[in-house]
């Protein structure tokens, strides 16, 4: 049997104490800052006032030891308050210390023996003791842990838009999820409060230093006073007295204040790892034994010297040089070299050197700065140096997050993965303008200002509007370029009034939406069938490798987003290539035959109503005309027409569409499935928004209202005399 470790329970009493303390936080914190102000009014017996002094001692160790173990600084951002409320504190405690030294000449066992015993009772000594605590603290720690805290907080508030404008990168690019990216811009904006808090936080050390020694000689010369005139002592006995005093009470008040900056400059310098600061130092510090060895022998250098002490140097050399010893036994790999065989001479030299340059030529991995030359990205965003303010989320902009969206909005209703989109610079282009790429090549591009408002006139008004005119980049329609208090008046007239991001956004909606099939590869599909195969795996062992291989299911993918139908239905998709697959390996049959199972869900998008279709229809005598020109070959199907019947039939088309699409409606062409694919893709070119649906892929339910009817050739001439 396996036992699973927990940590061990804390004693009862123990746990109780944590639990209460963890539930009354607030409620304790706040006593104890209200105790502090109560320590500055009311009097305090010698008793607790030792207590208080050896409280204030063991809140700076244990700060100090917090700071030790904290592997992030900015995990510890409570310090900066926590200074603050621990220097108010012992300032509290100077001002009682203060009222008991001179009231009583007494101030409690711990200032006493700060007094006589620490420094001997000699107040000379103490004092010179005090002073040189004071500049160790005021001149060395607290002045460099000040400026510290001051570059920090300069340089993490500076590198604060960058970061942010990485993640945001980072996220739009797909490297990120939203929950990473939200976790990352909460630490660095902790990150960036952490270090300007502690930038003001080091200038409470340097105040309780300065205040430390102005409190320590009133003290002094307020002690002398009173011993002399109000206690009648003599003047060497007042001064003795007195000054001891003061200086134990200076003394126990640097010693806390000397922690507290030392762990205030040690969380400041600290650099980020994922250990504590001990075995950050023992690991880095000690990590070359070469290093040790060459301090031992230094030592005993040192040791030989005429004059210097031998015992203290050869003792600490030699346990350093052994030290090193040992280590490099334990990591020979970070001081020795590998031991090499010897050269080959002769013939065996030439056999050794043309295998060594075969491998070269086999297995040399390419460089980076030539990888980086051959590598493409996928879909890329260009854009003018005026729109780069429409990416700077420091600048409001939330074009990125945005584009995000888009992604996220495509793989919901076509089931396609959209590769990360890069968003960068061009100076080649205008001010205003922007063009996608698709590995290289321009699939659109137009131009839009930022900081005005894009106005279509959507519904007809005959109110003019003033500003710049212009055309909609993905439908062409009229529009103008407003200023921003032109906005209501335009939404008041009917106009549709969008920014400049979401024209850019509709765009690439658009451009994303007619090339899906081109960005639809084949490791792609590897990932979608991956994903399929762990709710399906039956499904997938059927199908690969024995029926088909990847590149036949990407082509039936292809074409399906090629003509706007989702592949959502993934497991449907491959279920009706694994049924079909015995009878045609061609992927153009395959996809035509999965069609008519998916009409259910895809033909829907082209109802007017339920249950209707508004479209074209075809003469019977040319559907029956058009099917012998269909051209087949191995891995297309297109249809071949001669000049005078290819016009026809565009004509034929263009004439009948104005119909469909009045009122906002969809151009849907219905014929018959023997010239379906054929027919669309000899349309396509001319009129890439229209919809050629088989009447076997309309559900049964679905009627079809006849709009028009494309006639023959033969047809003209009946039709004109009528």
């Amino acid at each position: 049997m396996s036992a699973t470790a927990h940590p061990p329970a804390l004693p009862l009493p123990l746990a109780g104490l944590s639990q209460v303390f963890q539930r009354r936080a607030d409620l304790i914190f706040t006593a104890a800052l209200f105790g502090t102000v109560l320590l500055l009014i009311v009097p305090v017996p010698s008793l607790l006032l030792d207590l208080l002094l050896a409280l204030s001692l063991a809140i700076s160790l244990l700060v100090l030891m917090v700071i030790v173990y904290v592997k992030d600084p900015p995990e510890f951002s409570a310090f900066p308050t926590i200074l603050l409320g621990f220097t108010l504190y012992r300032l509290a405690l100077n001002i009682c210390s203060t009222r008991l030294i001179l009231t009583k000449g007494f101030a409690g066992g711990v200032i006493d023996s700060f007094g006589h015993f620490v420094i001997q009772g000699n107040y000379i000594v103490g004092f010179v003791v005090f002073i040189i605590l004071v500049l160790i603290n005021f001149v060395v720690i607290t002045k460099g842990a000040g400026r510290i805290a001051e570059v920090s907080a300069r340089f993490t508030l500076d590198a604060l838009p960058g970061k942010q404008m990485a993640i945001d990168a980072e996220l739009n690019a797909g490297v990120i999820d939203e929950p990473t990216a939200t976790a990352r811009r909460l630490k660095v904006q902790k990150e960036a409060d952490f270090y300007g808090a502690m930038d003001g936080a080091s200038k409470f050390v340097r105040g309780d230093a300065i205040a430390g020694i102005l409190i320590t000689l009133v003290n002094i010369l307020g002690g002398f006073a009173i011993g002399v005139f109000q206690m009648g002592l003599s003047l060497s006995e007042s001064l003795q007295k007195f000054t001891l005093l003061s200086i134990g009470d200076g003394l126990i008040s640097q010693i806390p204040a000397l922690i507290v900056s030392v762990a205030a400059g040690v969380l400041v310098t600290r650099a980020s790892e994922n250990s504590n600061l001990g075995a950050q130092i023992g690991r880095q510090l000690f990590r070359y034994p070469r290093a040790l060895k060459m301090v031992g022998v230094m030592l005993g250098v040192f040791g030989v010297m005429p004059g210097m002490p031998m015992l203290p140097f050869f003792l600490l050399g030699g346990v350093i040089f052994y030290a090193g010893r040992r280590m490099q036994e334990i990591y020979p790999e970070t001081t020795v070299p590998a031991p090499t065989a010897p050269a080959p001479t002769g013939r065996a030299a030439a056999r050794a050197a043309a295998a060594a340059g075969k491998a070269g030529e086999t297995h040399t991995a390419i460089p980076d700065d030539f990888r980086r030359a051959i590598e493409q990205e996928t879909f890329a965003i260009e854009v003018g140096f005026g729109l780069l303010p429409l990416a700077d989320a420091k600048r409001g902009g939330d074009l990125l997050a945005r584009i995000t969206g888009v992604r996220k909005s495509l793989a919901r209703e076509r089931g396609l993965i959209v590769p990360p989109i890069s968003v960068r610079d061009n100076l080649e282009l205008e001010s205003n303008d922007y063009r996608f790429l698709l590995r290289g090549r321009v699939l659109g591009r137009a131009s839009v200002v930022a900081g005005r408002w894009m106005a279509m006139n959507v519904s007809g008004s005959r109110v003019t509007l003033r500003g710049t005119p212009c055309k909609e980049p993905v439908f062409g329609l009229d529009a103008v370029w407003i200023e921003d208090g032109e906005r209501k008046a335009a939404e008041l007239n009917g106009y549709t009034v969008v920014d400049a991001a979401s024209v850019i956004i509709t765009h690439l909606a658009e451009v994303l939406k007619t090339s899906a099939h081109l960005l639809l590869g084949r490791q792609d599909v590897q990932t979608l069938v991956d994903h399929v195969k762990a709710a399906h795996p039956a499904l997938i062992a059927e199908l690969l490798p024995d029926l088909v291989n990847l590149g036949v299911i990407q082509r039936v993918l292809q074409n399906l987003l090629r003509e706007g139908v989702p592949v959502l239905s993934l497991p449907l998709i491959l279920e009706g290539v694994a049924d079909f697959a015995p009878v045609t390996k061609n992927p153009d049959d395959l996809s035509e035959l999965v069609r008519r199972r998916l009409g259910i869900y895809f033909v829907g998008e082209y109802e007017t109503r339920s249950g209707l279709v508004r479209a074209l229809t075809m003469d019977p005598r040319l559907e029956q005309v058009l099917a012998t020109k269909v051209h087949r070959s191995p891995g297309e199907i297109s249809l071949a027409l001669d000049p005078i019947l290819a016009r026809h039939l565009h004509e034929q088309v263009a004439r009948g569409l104005p119909k469909l699409t009045e009122g906002g409606g969809h151009a849907v062409l219905v014929v018959g499935t023997e010239v379906r694919l054929a027919l669309r893709r000899f349309l396509e070119p001319t009129f890439p928004r229209l919809a050629v649906l088989a009447y076997q892929e309309l559900p049964s339910a679905t009627e079809v209202e006849n709009v028009g009817i494309i006639t023959g050739l033969t047809a003209i001439p009946a039709q004109r005399a009528a």
